[in-house]
């Protein structure tokens, strides 16, 4: 059990039957009546972000979230199919429940896999990526004074904007949380 008064950015807590992370909290002391705990929390299961006021003194149950790196095998329309690495239990997930994390992800890439209880609520792909680019427009000379991009497909289908110096067949270094282009390898 942790109080509202030892809360920390990041904390996980079950409340009312859902699991919450902190965002953001203050302390807050009026100068008339008792002090409270302003937070903001964000809902890890829907995504929803939800403001509330605790007493200090008030104890909640901290969640324990596991995380679990597991191998992506494939998809086969409905569900995307992954693999535990020691045990070699396979699961199969709804596209509802991983949305667009697998968006730079290939086939036997490793995914982390984020649980509550055994349930499964997101994957998080890893930060960065190297994927070959499949489909780009060449580049016009002389087109670069003011750092110009282009749309480039790599080959898990994602687009991703680079440079004009960016060929067919390069490989580029991508940051999965913004979809950005960091480099050529």
């Amino acid at each position: 059990m942790i109080s509202a008064g030892d809360f920390k950015n990041g904390l996980t807590v079950e409340l009312e039957g859902n699991v919450y992370q902190i965002v953001e909290f203050q302390h807050v002391k009026p100068g008339k009546g008792a002090a409270f705990v302003r937070t903001k929390m964000k809902n890890i299961k829907s995504g929803g972000v939800v403001e509330k006021t605790f007493r200090p003194t008030e104890k909640f149950p901290q969640a324990r979230i596991e995380r679990k790196e597991m191998q992506y095998l494939y998809s086969d329309g409905d569900l995307y199919y992954f693999m535990d690495g020691e045990t070699y239990d396979q699961i199969g997930l709804s596209e509802e429940a991983i949305g667009d994390a697998l968006k730079f992800v290939r086939e036997n890439d490793n995914v982390t896999m984020v649980s509550h209880n055994g349930d499964i609520f997101a994957v998080e792909p890893p930060m960065f990526v190297e994927l070959e680019v499949t489909e780009c427009e060449p580049g016009e000379k002389g087109n670069t004074a003011t750092g110009a991009t282009k749309p480039c497909t790599v080959e898990t289908g994602a687009t991703v904007y680079v440079p004009l110096f960016v060929n067919l067949g390069d490989k580029l270094k991508i940051d999965t949380r913004t979809g950005e282009y960091l480099s050529r390898v």
